[in-house]
């Protein structure tokens, strides 16, 4: 895929391509978490090791993020949920009628929130998926202030109004999964610091048929060491698998 993709606000959404264009079977559309972007180490790692496995993928920053257009302090879930359906379009288009879309963290919920809309996200993971967002952000940032404040001390992420209240309505998408009817992995390490691995048990104990836990021993939030070749392995196993 070589095309620009916009947005529903004409922002373009900074993107790469992993694969043979010439194979439109299946996509996997790789979508990262809160203050990332496509080009975090674990989102490489997985992008190549989809490739190396034959599995064509598509790794991309939300607006506002990494090279992508748009204001960071414009940055919610219900806007990444219209970022993610502007690249399923896009894909749509070149003939991938058939999408697995991996989300990691806050992009993990916006897998839920899209998979309950878009028939044409047929496999769904996530990779330490936020469920509870309104949890999340009370405890990571509730000792900002909206607008003054930054998400962990960052100065180029500041914390806006409009992402606090974004969480405040989500609240959380356990509910949402009763309403997920494709296949779903929910990969979480058991390590993790930032989403607690409980609440990948969680959401697994709530979702429906078919569905997968897998939880990583030792594995932080990132993948970092040798949790990004569990995790790689893991995926592209369960991807093959599902993907006939």
């Amino acid at each position: 895929m070589h095309l620009e993709i916009q947005n529903s606000s004409k922002e373009t959404l900074d993107y790469e391509f992993h694969g043979d264009p010439s194979d439109t079977s299946l996509l996997c559309i790789i979508g990262h978490g809160v203050t990332g972007n496509k080009d975090r180490p674990w989102a490489l790692g997985l992008a190549t090791a989809l490739e190396e496995a034959g599995i064509n993928a598509l790794r991309f920053s939300f607006s506002g993020n990494g090279e992508s257009e748009g204001d960071f302090g414009a940055c919610t879930i219900s806007k990444e949920v219209k970022d993610l359906k502007a690249i399923v379009d896009a894909a749509d288009d070149e003939g991938y009628h058939r999408v697995c879309y991996i989300g990691h963290s806050m992009g993990g919920a916006v897998g839920v929130l899209s998979a309950v809309k878009d028939e044409r996200i047929q496999l769904l993971i996530s990779l330490s998926g936020m469920v509870h967002t309104k949890k999340f952000c009370e405890t990571e940032f509730g000792d900002q202030k909206p607008g003054k404040g930054f998400m962990w001390d960052d100065k180029d992420c500041p914390l806006s109004q409009a992402f606090v209240d974004d969480m405040a309505k989500i609240d959380s998408v356990i509910a949402k999964t009763e309403k997920i009817e494709v296949p779903w992995l929910i990969l979480h390490g058991d390590a993790d610091d930032v989403v607690p691995v409980d609440e990948g048990r969680e959401i697994y104990r709530a979702a429906y048929e078919p569905k997968d836990l897998i939880i990583l021993e030792g594995v932080d939030h990132v993948y970092s060491g040798d949790g990004l070749e569990k995790m790689t392995s893991a995926v592209v196993g369960w991807i093959k698998e599902h993907h006939s």
